[in-house]
């Protein structure tokens, strides 16, 4: 049986911060990753929600394996120092 997007997504509320939705459902995701998502989703100029893929895991600048929606932001940063490896 097929299941629903629904079922693949969990959504992290953040205080203070944006939702995560992350796809990572059976994947472990590193505590310094985590820590790391939870900190940019806390910034103020981010635009709605940050999304996770299950490739997730801590990169220098950003969260290797994220994707980052700005509003009035642009966050050079977030291209990350491994640029094509997956």
């Amino acid at each position: 049986m097929v299941g629903t997007e629904r079922d693949a997504i969990e959504v992290i509320e953040v205080a203070e911060g944006r939702p995560i939705k992350t796809w990572t459902a059976g994947v472990p995701v590193e505590a310094a990753a985590r820590q790391q998502l939870l900190n940019t989703a806390r910034l103020p100029f981010i635009f709605h929600h940050l999304a996770v893929m299950p490739d997730v895991h801590l990169g220098k600048g950003s969260t290797i394996g994220s994707v980052i929606p700005t509003s009035g932001a642009i966050i050079p940063a977030a291209v990350g120092v491994d640029i094509g490896c997956g």
